[in-house]
């Protein structure tokens, strides 16, 4: 390796490195600011511990001020102006010696809490960005379905979306006779993982709630459903991120932006949380509602980016 490609691939090294360190800027600075806050506050506590000693220090200076000031043989000597210029001496270096004291402790403190503002502002700013390239992505997504509506109409739009196909079954039945024979039936059906959102999670035994009870675990989720909808009316808007804690599963980053917005005069979206349990099209949740599925795959039928809908 010459000198010239030893040159480049160290200044891309750096450049790798920084680009990281920016990446978790915000982290750094918001444990910069709380290590710092606790240090200075610790500094403050050590040099506490030395205010005594220069209080004690300028109480003995003014006595001694007093008692010349009050000593009628050195009247002359030694006037009550002489006293106030001394007090004020005693009480400027009282003061610059407790400053210095605490000086570090202050400066520290005030970089703290700039590095905890500097990585709020980085989040915020990071946050306005998500949604905006959220909303662009919803727009264009929506301008599309609307298009296709127009074109083919709803109900070829639903079934696209959710890649619904018809599903030829066998089932027994009971002729007029009374004896059973098989027939066959067509039913619509959800055709793969891919006409689930990106939104969609699953509620299983890593969830808060999940039991071995089919039946529990139904009534668990129509409960926090309900409580979703409750929460949503009144709040007037409800987070994708605050439904995933109630069930116990983790944040998203989409999930800080996107949900539910509730106005019942003018309605934007649904105006009620559904997680999705009932959708008959999807074998999945009908055997879970049926009590043959513990886990189901929840998709939770949010209206988009609340930050711009509301």
């Amino acid at each position: 390796m010459n000198k010239a490609e030893l040159i480049t691939n160290v200044g891309l090294s750096f450049r790798k490195i920084g680009f990281r360190i920016q990446k978790h800027s915000p982290e750094i600075l918001a444990v910069a600011g709380v290590v710092g806050v606790i240090a200075s506050a610790v500094m403050a506590c050590k040099a506490t511990t030395k205010v005594s000693d220069i209080l004690e220090k300028a109480k003995e200076d003014i006595d001694k001020i007093h008692d010349c000031a009050a000593d009628e043989a050195l009247a002359d000597e030694y006037s009550p102006d002489d006293a106030k210029k001394d007090l004020l001496v005693v009480y400027v270096q009282t003061g610059v010696k407790l400053a210095r004291i605490y000086a570090p402790s202050i400066a520290l403190g005030i970089l703290s809490l700039g590095s905890l503002l500097t990585s709020n502002g980085i989040l915020r700013r990071s946050n306005v960005a998500l949604a905006a390239a959220y909303a662009t992505a919803d727009k264009g997504f929506k301008e599309y379905r609307n298009r296709v509506v127009e074109r083919f109409g709803a109900e070829i739009d639903r079934e696209i979306r959710h890649n619904i196909k018809a599903q030829q079954i066998e089932e027994k039945i009971m002729d007029e006779n009374g004896k059973e024979k098989k027939a066959k039936s067509t039913i619509n059906v959800v055709d793969g993982l891919d006409s689930y959102s990106e939104y969609s999670r699953f509620f299983d035994d890593g969830c808060t709630g999940w039991e071995k009870d089919s039946e529990y675990n139904l009534m668990f989720l129509r409960t926090q459903q309900q409580y979703a909808n409750q929460l949503l009316r009144a709040n007037g808007r409800l987070f994708l991120n605050e439904v995933y804690d109630m069930l116990g599963i983790p944040r998203t980053k989409a999930g800080q932006v996107v949900g539910w917005v509730y106005d019942s005069e003018n309605s934007i979206g649904d105006n009620y949380v559904d997680f999705g349990i009932y959708d008959t099209y999807k074998p999945n949740c009908r055997d879970f509602v049926n009590g043959y599925e513990r886990v189901i795959l929840l998709d939770f039928n949010v209206d988009g980016n609340v930050w711009d809908l509301m």
